[in-house]
C-alpha cells in the first residue's frame, strides 16, 4: 500500500473513532442515586439529561435495584410505601422504554466465568456480569463503585466513574 493510501485510512480510521457514539451502560450503582435521594442523585440526573441515546441497562439491574430497595426498606432508610411507588416509576419507565434493557445470553456468563477464575480480579459474580454485558456489546460503563471501576479499568473497558464533584451541565 503506497503513503498516501495509509495516510487516507489512518485518516478516515481517526474520523470514524470520533465520530463514534458512546452507548452508556449504568449498573446498579448508577441507578439507585436516581430513584433514591441521596449524594450522587444529582449527578445521575443531570447525566441521564444530556443523553442522546437511551440508557442501556441489564435484567441484573432490575434485580440488584429491588434488593437494594429492601435492604433500605429493613434498614428503616426508606418505607416500604417509597419503596413500592419507587419499584412502580422503574417499572414504568422501562415499559415507556427510558432505557434500552439488553437481555443477559450465555456468552455474558461464560466471559464472566473467564474472568473470575483468572483468580487476579476483585471480581463479585454480579460485577463481572455487569463488565462482561459492556465488553460484549462495546459500552462505557457508568458507576459509582470503585471496586468494579478499577477491575472494568484492568479488561479494558471504558468507565465513567460517578463522584459527587462531577458536573454535566
Amino acid at each position: 500500500m503506497n503513503s498516501f493510501k495509509r495516510k487516507c485510512n489512518e485518516y478516515y480510521d481517526i474520523r470514524r473513532k470520533r465520530e463514534r457514539k458512546i452507548l452508556i451502560y449504568l449498573d446498579t450503582s448508577a441507578i439507585v442515586p436516581y430513584y433514591v435521594p441521596e449524594k450522587l442523585s444529582d449527578v445521575v440526573e443531570q447525566l441521564l439529561q444530556k443523553q442522546e441515546d437511551k440508557p442501556i441497562i441489564s435484567q441484573l439491574v432490575e434485580v440488584e435495584l429491588f434488593s437494594a430497595l429492601s435492604r433500605r426498606v429493613r434498614m428503616g432508610e426508606v418505607s416500604q410505601n417509597d419503596a413500592r411507588r419507587i419499584t412502580e416509576l422503574f417499572e414504568n419507565h422501562l415499559n415507556e422504554s427510558l432505557y434500552r434493557l439488553v437481555l443477559l445470553e450465555n456468552q455474558h456468563y461464560r466471559l464472566a466465568r473467564d474472568w473470575i477464575s483468572r483468580f487476579d480480579l476483585p471480581l463479585r459474580t454480579l460485577d463481572a456480569l455487569h463488565l462482561a454485558v459492556c465488553s460484549i456489546n462495546n459500552f462505557s460503563l457508568v458507576t459509582a463503585d470503585d471496586k468494579l471501576a478499577q477491575s472494568a479499568t484492568i479488561l479494558g473497558i471504558d468507565i465513567l466513574l460517578l463522584t459527587s464533584n462531577l458536573n454535566f451541565s
